[in-house]
């Protein structure tokens, strides 16, 4: 059974294809790959860069993972930029790349930061094969910006814990669910009392036959965890089949069921600043608020149950991702229903608590109508524009305040991320650059360089000598994307580099190491 609101334009705007946004807003806030660079140095110690230094890129066809030298245990996804208009907000983007449906990709999943230009700046692939990583982005944690995601088994809910790492990306603390529980992939949320809000699906049997599954059938429970992340004390828990019928879900057992009847599918929790938490549930279409205090639902968006009168285009089908904001407002990853909707969108709903309306204050569609069957999640970022990932579907998008797309790229077609986030972020890793020299005829010599997580590298400067501990400048070349290749001339049998700032502090060295003859397989991953 599907929801059964039909939604159309707002203001002639949106389900036809284009953008549109903010039209009630009343109260809602007013290249590819690693570069080459070339230093001509005639085989001479200390000179500085040559005039005929130059960058570019090499080509990348769609659906490839990206290789580095350097880093032969990286393969990120290759992330493809669409667009890039002025008027976004700064910061890195943030994925957690895993494989869809059908062929598998060659990359590996983990989590993943990526510039505007899609270069990678950090990666940590998972070590376990068929682990993923979720919800991978910033939060505070003791003052401090910190990364968070989820990491385990999942298959439609999941089984892991929760990760928290420093600017050195050093592992602070793993998060576990409480109470014999296993965590869930879909929500790890830090509040700003230092808490974790997580969930959690459990199994519960129940005879199902009233609804016309079996009579030893099993029920998935949404269960919702508050933790003290240092003690790992179990602060508060809600159980979904305490306070909301099977009746609610829009899904209905079958007689011949084998697997658990997810009647719930809590996929997002969010606290207000009167002490509740806004909970999202994908099966029932709806969204409750429910108190922290007693654990009782005070009302319902959406569904069939709900305690508000629903305005025009304010209903979702198989939602996820549920925020309020500052404003009062609630965004809403509404997925839609793939057999009556055109695309998924991002809205803004405007809730009003005493007269019990919703209104929609704003709507994000893309231009090439995605619909997302399942995932996805929407942010509103400090300068008002709007980040939207596209959940199963391989892309994440910006847009301004008023609709406008101002930024938007792409996996390989097999690839997607549940969320995806905009941060700014400074990461200094503990680890040195790495580095690979690789000889050529007449004293050539190519340096490839990467420092996985370093966001403040402007200027590798090569190093030259006849000793690992006699070293002297060879000349210097920009940082080109995650992996840069500096070539120059030198008989010297050691080389190095340092990594080097904005205003020329070195930040971190390499190892010196000696040119050796590229392998076969170097020269035919050149072709």
């Amino acid at each position: 059974m599907l929801a059964r609101d039909e939604r159309t334009n707002l203001g002639g705007q949106s389900r036809d294809g284009r953008l549109g946004a903010g039209v009630t807003r009343r109260r809602f806030l007013g290249a590819l790959t690693a570069g080459t660079a070339l230093v001509a140095l005639s085989g001479s110690l200390g000179c500085e860069q040559s005039p005929r230094t130059r960058a570019s890129a090499a080509p990348q066809g769609p659906g490839q993972a990206r290789t580095f030298r350097s880093r032969p245990d990286l393969r990120p996804p290759a992330i493809r930029v669409n667009a890039n208009l002025p008027g976004t907000a700064p910061g890195h983007f943030f994925v957690s790349p895993k494989k869809g449906p059908g062929e598998e990709a060659p990359t590996q999943d983990g989590p993943l930061i990526v510039d505007a230009s899609g270069e990678p700046v950090w990666f940590r692939p998972l070590q376990q094969v068929d682990a993923d990583a979720f919800t991978f982005q910033v939060q505070r944690y003791k003052g401090a910006s910190v990364l968070t995601w989820w990491e385990g088994l999942h298959t439609g809910y999941g089984q892991g814990e929760y990760v928290i790492c420093d600017h050195s990306y050093r592992e602070i603390t793993r998060v576990k669910a409480g109470n014999g529980y296993e965590g869930d992939h879909h929500e790890f949320l830090i509040t700003p009392e230092d808490t974790a809000l997580i969930t959690i699906y459990h199994k519960v049997s129940m005879d199902l036959s009233g609804l016309g599954g079996p009579v030893d059938g099993v029920v998935l429970d949404g269960i919702v965890q508050e933790l003290d992340i240092e003690t790992g004390e179990v602060l508060f828990e809600w159980h979904s089949l305490d306070h909301i019928g099977l009746a609610e879900s829009l899904y209905q057992p079958s007689s011949d069921l084998k697997t658990a009847f997810d009647y719930f599918h809590i996929n997002s929790i969010d606290p207000t600043p009167d002490g509740a938490l806004i909970i999202s549930a994908r099966r029932t279409c709806a969204v409750y608020k429910v108190s922290r205090k007693t654990g009782e639902v005070d009302w319902r968006l959406g569904g069939e149950q709900s305690d508000f009168e629903m305005g025009y285009g304010t209903r979702t089908d198989w939602q996820h991702d549920a925020r309020r904001q500052p404003d009062g407002t609630i965004t809403i990853f509404d997925n839609g229903g793939v057999e009556k909707d055109v695309q998924s969108r991002g809205i803004v709903v405007e809730v009003d608590e005493d007269d019990m309306s919703a209104t929609l204050a704003g709507e994000y569609t893309h231009p090439d109508k995605i619909l997302a069957a399942t995932q996805g999640n929407v942010q509103v970022l400090p300068n008002g524009n709007v980040f939207v990932g596209w959940g199963s579907e391989p892309s994440y998008s910006e847009f301004g305040p008023d609709g406008k797309l101002l930024y938007d790229a792409s996996f390989p077609s097999q690839v997607e991320s549940y969320r995806a986030f905009r941060f700014p972020w400074k990461g200094q890793p503990k680890d040195r650059p790495a580095v690979v020299a690789e000889a050529g005829p007449e004293d050539r010599v190519t340096i490839y360089v990467s420092w996985n997580g370093a966001t403040e590298v402007e200027t590798w400067q090569v190093l030259a000598g006849s000793d690992p501990d006699k070293l002297e400048r060879a000349g210097s070349a920009p940082r080109k994307g995650f992996e840069t290749a500096v070539t120059l001339y030198t008989s010297e049998p050691f080389v190095a580099v340092e990594a080097r700032d904005g205003s020329g502090r070195v930040i971190g060295t390499s190892e010196a190491v000696e040119p050796v003859e590229p392998s076969a397989s170097t020269d035919q991953d050149r072709s």
